[in-house]
């Protein structure tokens, strides 16, 4: 008969520590994310052989490489007839698709703190009424990975027609975790895994986690696909203020 370990042992090893947290939160069986942009060291720029190099990293963690990926994200700016109504619309925004929502569609009005959801048909009734038009598209492609129970997207960010880099993503998601206080001690764990692989590459950069202050725009505790909405918009607006600067 196998004795049962007792507490002060179990609290006393980081591993076993580790391992009840991952089956305990198991018991919540909602998705997670965090989605991390590439910071690269002053003077130098993103490119292919970052890219492969990070996803080099992925595969040293035991990442399993599964299929291919992609999200757009769409800047849309009012088309108003009349200059006068200019204040009655916000300025632009933001819409998304996520993969893992294909029916989906998501408004993000980053100055006035709003995330909608809306059926995916929403584009095609914008597309319509002409009210808002696209005024530039960004698009994440890459791959997936698995990594135990945990799964990454790797990818580029590129503008529409054009195949200039502008940005490397890392999409983060632990699918049995939905309540982001309980997920923070797991997605710890997992990223002093990460930032050990990426050390040891001596890459020019490092990946950025910019967390938005999610109670602002109305969303509760419980993770949500809106979360990762707002995650990617306030990401390419970091990148977007980036390249300013640089120009």
């Amino acid at each position: 008969m196998v004795s049962r370990p007792e507490t002060s042992e179990i609290e006393s090893d980081p591993v076993l520590v580790t391992c009840l947290n991952f089956q305990i939160l198991k018991l919540f069986g909602v998705i997670l994310q965090r989605v991390l942009h590439w910071q690269p060291n002053a003077g130098t720029t993103v490119n292919t052989q970052i890219l492969n190099e990070v996803s080099q990293c992925v595969e040293s963690i035991n990442g399993v490489k599964g299929g291919r990926w992609k999200a757009t994200l769409t800047l849309y700016k009012p088309a108003l007839r009349e200059q006068s109504l200019v204040g009655e619309f916000p300025r632009d925004f933001w819409g998304i698709s996520l993969p893992e929502q294909p029916n989906k569609y998501y408004f993000i009005i980053r100055t006035q703190r709003i995330v909608m959801e809306a059926d995916s048909s929403i584009q095609a009734i914008m597309e319509k009424l002409q009210s808002y038009k696209s005024r530039a598209a960004l698009y994440f492609e890459g791959f997936q990975y698995q990594v135990g129970d945990f799964q990454l997207r790797v990818g580029k960010v590129v503008p529409n027609h054009s195949e200039n880099m502008r940005g490397i993503i890392m999409e983060v998601e632990y699918l049995p975790l939905s309540s982001m206080e309980k997920a923070r001690l797991v997605m710890e764990d997992f990223f002093d895994i990460w930032q050990e692989a990426v050390s040891k590459r001596s890459l020019p950069g490092h990946f950025m986690h910019i967390e938005p202050n999610f109670a602002e725009f109305g969303l509760s505790d419980h993770y949500s696909s809106q979360h990762t909405a707002v995650q990617y918009a306030t990401v390419m607006a970091q990148l977007m203020a980036v390249q300013a600067v640089r120009n």
